[in-house]
């Protein structure tokens, strides 16, 4: 009788996997590298994750899941600016978690890595995409017309992920905190002038 294979098995791989990616380049995983890093053998990871390219999408949708909290936890609430703000400044301190930054390099990686390899389905433009739909939904429920709150959550999420990447390069987190702070002023002002008089 053939043994069932543990449900559980593939989560504790893939939180592995991460943990080993924190200061490992994603463009060199192979099977091999992977399994002689976890002491397992490369077929396990085959048998689990597939091909290469399943592989690295399942370890994008992983780091990317760092996200869904902050959208979920917003969009729970009644919508409000001072909510949409603070949500934004939220993610931002979850960034400053030295784990959390080595997650945001994964995440920069993986969206080159999309750019240049046809055989990923899923990377960096997905989580991007994701973060943009978010913040127009935010500003659709404030009363922002999907057009303008499309523009400006694509010009936030483009901001963020320039101090993201300061922070990242730099590793000044005074410098790109206070960089951040002057973004999501500037955003916070554009978006008062765009809600319905009626809805503020």
């Amino acid at each position: 009788m053939a043994r069932r294979s543990d449900p559980n098995r593939k989560p504790e791989l893939l939180a592995q996997i991460i943990e080993y990616l924190r200061d490992q380049p994603l463009s060199a995983v192979t099977f091999r590298t992977l399994a002689d890093a976890l002491g397992v053998s490369p077929f396990t990871l085959v048998y689990h994750f597939g091909t290469r390219a399943e592989l690295i999408a399942d370890i994008i949708r992983a780091v990317g899941q760092r996200q869904q909290s902050v959208i979920d936890a917003e969009l729970a609430l009644e919508p409000s600016l001072d909510v949409h703000i603070e949500a934004i400044r939220e993610s931002w301190r979850g960034f400053l978690h030295p784990a959390t930054r080595a997650l945001l390099r994964l995440e920069f990686e993986a969206a080159l890595l999309q750019v240049t390899d046809n055989d990923l389905q899923v990377g960096g433009r997905d989580v991007h995409d994701r973060w943009v739909e978010w913040g127009a939904e935010a500003l659709e429920r404030l009363g922002v017309e999907r057009k303008a709150a499309l523009v400006e959550s694509r010009a936030l999420v483009d901001q963020l992920y320039g101090v993201q990447f300061d922070l990242v390069v730099t590793g000044d987190e005074e410098a790109a905190t206070a960089a951040c702070d002057v973004m999501i002023d500037s955003y916070r002002r554009r978006i008062e002038a765009l809600i319905p008089a009626a809805v503020a």
